[in-house]
């Protein structure tokens, strides 16, 4: 399985925007793309009483609408919270070796890029026992950490690198998900700081796409 899993340094950072970005991106470059957000709460229900995971549709949509059923997304909860505390309202677990089986599902229908979006942060749980940096240790990806491009983001981000680090997976990137209205010479300011502290790639990613392309070499030819 060829990819990353996509984190955040919290919530609301713009992991989705990032993930959906990648995937476009990745398709106009002739890649086939699976992009997978397992789980997702928030979820309200449509008039028929089906739980909507709007995260989890713009993601599939945005790899190009083939995927269908479990490879949509697995577990949608209605309480806005972490996957533990949603799940445990609703008396329901979460299954990791489930999410992990239909993730490598998805990635065998020819996907030469897999992207699996995790809920929140590194640290947030899932299960009594595991949190979003299991899942991405079982996956075995590189990491991509999503992350504000203004105040406080020079911190929240210095500790999302050690906590991957530390956990022994690799970090392919950061993004800095610039919104209209940052700074520019803000976000520049932030990245210069973070880069002075780590050693990696950080990139900024506006309204253009082409700023993931260090994220998505040539897919080989099958």
């Amino acid at each position: 399985m060829t990819g990353y899993f996509i984190t955040g340094t919290d919530t609301n950072v713009g992991k989705t925007y990032t993930t959906c970005a990648l995937a476009r991106r990745a398709r106009a470059l002739d890649h086939r793309v699976f992009a997978f957000k397992p789980i997702e709460t928030g979820c309200p229900a449509d008039p028929s009483g089906h739980r909507v995971g709007s995260d989890q549709e713009l993601l599939a949509e945005a790899a190009g609408g083939w995927q269908r059923g479990d490879q949509r997304g697995l577990y949608r909860f209605l309480l806005p919270a972490a996957p533990l505390v949603a799940a445990e309202a609703e008396h329901a677990t979460i299954d990791l070796d489930f999410v992990v089986r239909t993730a490598l599902s998805g990635s065998h229908h020819d996907a030469t890029l897999t992207l699996v979006e995790g809920a929140g942060g590194w640290r947030v749980p899932i299960t009594r026992d595991a949190d979003m940096s299991t899942l991405a240790l079982a996956l075995a990806l590189p990491v991509v950490i999503v992350a504000r491009a203004g105040l406080g983001t020079i911190n929240h981000t210095l500790l999302t690198i050690e906590a991957v680090e530390r956990d022994g997976l690799s970090i392919a990137a950061i993004v800095l998900s610039h919104r209209p209205d940052d700074s520019p010479e803000f976000t520049r300011s932030n990245r210069a700081e973070i880069l002075r502290r780590w050693h990696g790639s950080v990139l900024i990613l506006t309204s253009d796409p082409a700023a993931l392309d260090p994220l998505l070499p040539r897919p080989r030819s099958t």
